[in-house]
Formats: C-alpha cells, sequence, structure tokens
C-alpha cells in the first residue's frame, strides 16, 4: 500500500528547493529563533518577518494560499495562550463575568496573546516551507552536517521510517475491515435506499459500546502487529550489519553562493532581532 501522502516533501523546480538542506536547515532554525526572540507588540517586525516568510514561499513556488491553509492547522494550538489575557497586569479593556468569577481581559494581556499568535503563526509557515522543499533524507544530513548528535538524528530518522510502517499496517487493518463489515455499498436508488433501511440492510453494527469495543481491538492488534513487523525489520537490518550507526558518503562542501545566502541570511535575522529589542526590548 502507498501511504506516500504522509510525506510533505513537494518537489519543485525552484531556488529554494535547490538550496543547500544545510542553509536552509540553519536558516530555518534561525528565523524561528528571531520569531521567538522578538519583543512583546513588536508588530512592525513581525510585518517584516511575514514578509519575508511569504518571499521565502513565493520563491518555493509551493504557493501561499497552499502553505497558508496547513499553517491554519495550527492556529487551534495557540488557545492555549488564552491564560494570558486574564493573567496579565495591566489597564482593563473587558470584564467577564462566569458564575462568581469575573475574569478580566487587560491590554497588556491582550498584546501577549496577539503576539504570541503572530509567531506561531509566523513560524509555523518557516517549518512547513522547510519540510515541503527539503527530502527527509536531505534534513537528516543536514543534522549530521550541524552536529546535532548522532543518535537524535538516528532516532528522528526511524522515527519517520516506522510512521510509515505503523500507516501501513493501519491501512492493512481498514482494508480487511471494509472487507468483512458487510457494507452493500452506497444506494443509487431512492425507492432501494428506503426498502433496505426498512428491511434493516446496509451497514452492519451494533451500538456505540459495541463499536468503540471494535475499535479498541483493532487498536490492539494494530500495535501487536505493528511491534511484530518492526521486530522483522530490525533483524533485517541487523543481518545486514547494521549497529546503531547511520552511514553516508562525505558530505560536499558548501557553494560560495550558498555560504553568502546564509551570512545575508543571519545578518537580516540579527538586525530584525536587533531592532525589535532596541525601539520594543
Amino acid at each position: 500500500m502507498h501511504v506516500s501522502f504522509l510525506d510533505p516533501y513537494r518537489p519543485r523546480p525552484s531556488v529554494i528547493h535547490r538550496l543547500d538542506p544545510r542553509v536552509k536547515l540553519v536558516l530555518a532554525l534561525a528565523f524561528i529563533l528571531a520569531a521567538a526572540l522578538t519583543p512583546i507588540a513588536a508588530w512592525p517586525i513581525y510585518v517584516l518577518l511575514a514578509a519575508l516568510v511569504f518571499s521565502v514561499e513565493i520563491l518555493s513556488e509551493l504557493g501561499v494560499t497552499s502553505v497558508l491553509k496547513r499553517a491554519g492547522l495550527a492556529l487551534p494550538f495557540v488557545l492555549a495562550a488564552l491564560p494570558v489575557l486574564v493573567t496579565t497586569h495591566g489597564p482593563a479593556l473587558l470584564a467577564v463575568a462566569l458564575g462568581p468569577w469575573t475574569l478580566t481581559i487587560t491590554g497588556p494581556g491582550l498584546a501577549k496573546f496577539l503576539s504570541i499568535a503572530a509567531k506561531s503563526w509566523i513560524s509555523v509557515q518557516m517549518a512547513i516551507v522547510l519540510a515541503a522543499s527539503t527530502s527527509f533524507p536531505d534534513l537528516l544530513m543536514a543534522m549530521r552536517a550541524i552536529r546535532i548528535p548522532r543518535l537524535l538524528v538516528a532516532i528522528f530518522g526511524l522515527m519517520w521510517r516506522y510512521l510509515f510502517v505503523l500507516a501501513d499496517e493501519a491501512l492493512r487493518l481498514l482494508r480487511a475491515r471494509s472487507a468483512r463489515s458487510g457494507w452493500l455499498g452506497q444506494e443509487t436508488d431512492h425507492n432501494n435506499a428506503a426498502f433496505d433501511q426498512q428491511a434493516g440492510h446496509g451497514r452492519v453494527g451494533g451500538s456505540v459500546a459495541w463499536r468503540a469495543s471494535v475499535t479498541g481491538g483493532m487498536a490492539g492488534s494494530l500495535f501487536l502487529r505493528s511491534f511484530e513487523r518492526s521486530d522483522r525489520i530490525y533483524a533485517a537490518m541487523a543481518a545486514r550489519g547494521y549497529d546503531g550507526e547511520v552511514r553516508s558518503f562525505p558530505l560536499p562542501e558548501v557553494s560560495p553562493a550558498a555560504r553568502s545566502i546564509l551570512i545575508a541570511g543571519l545578518g537580516l535575522l540579527m538586525l530584525l532581532t536587533a531592532a525589535g529589542f532596541m525601539f520594543w526590548g
């Protein structure tokens, strides 16, 4: 079965795709760090960072709309920062009564919440562009190049590969369930549909508790089958000489053009961070 839909990489003939993965990884991490270090309510800096990430999205030919849609999936997690609206001291903007309690939303609290949301939204977009423009093997190679511990890189690589093993086993279970579920298919005639409904035909199944029991059994079966398959895969890897170390060919030198882009990007991010601390810190 094909589970390539899990891979966020989207090949394109763009400048960003052709850029050295080590440079992309360092610049993406530096961008996220710069966004995190930007002071609260430094709105001009947020606008410049957003313009920078939009420019990268355009150069990557991934489509700004596509990246924004994928970045929107992370926005609900920003709701975890809602308590700062009422826990930050400052002038009150709005008082909300909840039974015996009164929650007061302050101006600094609102500014902090909006700043956290803006930082998260901008950083997630850059991470999406990095994952969509760089294949996972190249990302692992870049991690090795910037001296991330090899054990940690090996864990990342195995975790990513076994994610596909787990998804493949899940798809096998779903296909087996569909083959045994007794689902008669979608009725195209209204009269036949009404007759099947009266006769009790259609999707076979019991109560919600019964379906929950079946789902739990499938989850347990998925765990056992994935564990057994991963054990067989590891035995095959060990039989081929795997000793916990992922070996690769020596990395090529970073080209002068890529090195210039790295220096210019880091300098720009440092300038934006310094401006944020100078005027809003």
